[in-house]
């Protein structure tokens, strides 16, 4: 009986992924969490998941959404000090998701996590069409460029080479783990699949930004649906992304 419940705790929480690596529950500052209350539910809620570490990720897109470090670290620190205050013992950190769009400028002191990893994204629209330049720029920087959300680009969905392509190159590929419950519809939840059998996710997250998505977050948790999912797919987030990789950053 004791295995029994200890089997069924362990796959009805996320600690087997641990980190999140990509969220947006700084308040007030892109489309994500709107203030620092809504914040502070959402850190809550995603302890007892199971989560150990939240990387938050605000956008940074010069058209609409101009931040800089100098937006984004203070915030950071009022939530870490709300944390704090509230002895919650999860572990809040900050880089950035970058809209590598034609006006996006590769420079040293981007926003990034430890050991030089880099976020970035594309329009859902059309792919950038020097995107590839921009992963070798960012490469030839010392940065090491991961992908959000390959799957949500649906004008790869009749041209998956490109997929293979950006591996070639180097670009690691981060899964949003709501696609594989379908939350932005069949299309692509398929195309997570594809790629998941593929072996080409190297990192998960949830790209948190509202109520809807962590409810159906918390209940693919709680259900056991997303482990069994993704339970034993070979996510680098504790890894790469571990306590002493922070520590190395201070």
């Amino acid at each position: 009986m004791f295995d029994f419940f200890q089997k069924k705790n362990k796959i009805s929480d996320i600690e087997w992924l641990g980190v999140d690596i990509h969220s947006h529950i700084l308040p007030g500052i892109d489309d994500g969490s709107k203030e620092i209350g809504q914040s502070l539910g959402y850190i809550h809620e995603m302890q007892e998941l199971g989560f150990s570490r939240l990387v938050c990720t605000p956008h940074i897109f010069q058209d609409l959404y101009p931040n800089t470090p100098e937006t984004i670290l203070p915030v950071l620190k009022t939530v870490q000090e709300e944390v704090k205050n509230q002895n919650l013992s999860i572990e809040i950190n900050a880089a950035a998701e970058y809209m590598a769009d034609s006006e996006f400028v590769v420079k040293e002191g981007l926003m990034v996590f430890p050991g030089q990893h880099i976020l970035i994204e594309m329009s859902y629209l059309m792919e950038t069409p020097n995107i590839e330049n921009i992963i070798f720029e960012l490469q030839l920087q010392g940065y090491q460029v991961i992908l959000a959300h390959p799957e949500r680009y649906n004008f790869y969905f009749r041209h998956t080479e490109r997929y293979e392509k950006l591996k070639n190159v180097g670009c690691s590929f981060q899964l949003n783990i709501l696609s594989v419950l379908g939350y932005y519809g069949k299309g692509v939840k398929a195309m997570a699949e594809h790629l998941l059998n593929a072996k080409m996710y190297d990192f998960a997250g949830t790209d948190l930004h509202h109520d809807k998505h962590m409810k159906m977050l918390a209940d693919g948790v709680r259900s056991g649906k997303l482990h069994t999912i993704l339970g034993q797919y070979p996510f680098r987030n504790l890894e790469v992304f571990s306590d002493s990789a922070f520590a190395k950053c201070i």
